[in-house]
């Protein structure tokens, strides 16, 4: 049986020694390394340090640690380190162009192996993979990626693809490598740089803030359309969509006082006063704000209101429009948050 090794003091081990130290120790402690994202040559190098060790005294593994530890706090800023790791940190942030030079650049790639292109992609890019391209080099691509960022992307793809691709994964034993090096290499090339589009948001988004600035009837009326076209992509465009009857249920009490600040009194005025002639969601909005500030403020809102005659639509539609636009524009500053309508139905559900 081994005896307790006698080592010199932790200060005249070798740096090797040392890292072969810590990584026993992270190892003993149950975490989980990244070793493979090492060159080859380290890794074998660590294997052998490894091997190397036998029995250990506390002192020694104490001071180790110890000076890990302060080397760990004294570090202010982690880099890349490699010319690789920078193209690969930096591709996604760079011209398409340049982007794709770079990665052209990098020595995997050199070496004819473009995987590490498409594993460093994001499960938004893998993802799309997973839905336009056939089952098999989705299965291919699924066997490429580490275990927790496949799981993550088949969770993302729909139930019958996600089922298709599994399947299509029984069928990669006899595939040649020189095929899923081509595989990878035409995945790089076609889905290693970030997407060209033509507009900054999407299709819901762009039509919910037309929507958000047209007439009630107008907006109604498309919309009646656009469901019966696509019901899906119209529950989607209506949930984009911020209307005054969306303030009871979207807005925060807390963040009223806020929004109304920067509304003109007289257009507050005549926004509530029309609101609490409508239906009952413009209603239920109205009583929302005047619940939301003072009660002296309030009061004052509901006597003035009173007071008014007919409200002509136009009027009405204007001024309901201002208060909405306020509070948007709060919300797309982050200076308030939105209920999301989806997590309010969930939480109904769950009760």
């Amino acid at each position: 049986m081994d005896t307790l090794a006698s080592l010199s003091p932790a200060t005249t081990l070798t740096r090797r020694r040392k890292a072969a130290m810590v990584v026993q120790m992270l190892l003993d402690d149950g975490g989980s390394l990244p070793l493979g994202q090492l060159p080859a040559s380290l890794q074998l190098l660590l294997t052998e340090e490894l091997g190397s060790l036998r029995l250990i005294d506390k002192g020694t593994v104490s001071a180790v640690a110890e000076e890990f530890t302060a080397e760990l706090e004294a570090v202010g800023l982690t880099a890349p380190g490699t010319r690789d790791g920078a193209i690969t940190t930096l591709a996604d942030h760079l011209s398409p162009d340049i982007a794709s030079n770079l990665r052209n650049q990098l020595a995997s790639v050199r070496n004819g192996d473009h995987w590490p292109i498409v594993v460093e992609l994001s499960i938004e890019r893998i993802t799309a993979i997973m839905l336009a391209e056939s089952t098999a080099i989705c299965a291919v691509t699924l066997s490429k990626l580490p275990v927790a960022k496949a799981a993550e992307v088949l969770s993302h793809t729909p139930g019958e693809r996600a089922r298709r691709i599994t399947y299509a994964m029984s069928q990669t034993e006899s595939i040649p490598p020189d095929t899923v090096r081509r595989i990878g290499a035409a995945l790089a090339q076609q889905y290693g740089h970030p997407a060209d589009l033509a507009f900054e948001k999407a299709p819901v988004q762009r039509l919910g803030a037309i929507l958000n600035s047209t007439m009630t009837d107008t907006r109604e009326d498309v919309l009646t359309g656009l469901n019966q076209e696509d019901a899906e992509f119209a529950t989607d465009v209506r949930k984009a969509i911020f209307t005054f009857k969306d303030i009871a249920p979207r807005v925060k009490p807390t963040d009223i006082p806020n929004t109304i600040r920067n509304v003109d009194g007289d257009v507050l005025l005549t926004a509530i006063a029309a609101a609490l002639k409508g239906d009952d969601a413009l209603v239920a909005s109205a009583e929302f704000i005047l619940n939301s500030v003072s009660q002296r403020m309030a009061t004052q809102l509901r006597e003035d209101a009173e007071e008014r005659g007919a409200i002509k639509k136009a009027d009405a539609e204007k001024a309901m429009a201002a208060i909405t636009t306020a509070i948007r524009e709060m919300a797309d500053a982050g200076v308030i948050t939105l209920i999301d309508p989806d997590e309010t139905d969930e939480d109904d559900s769950g009760t």
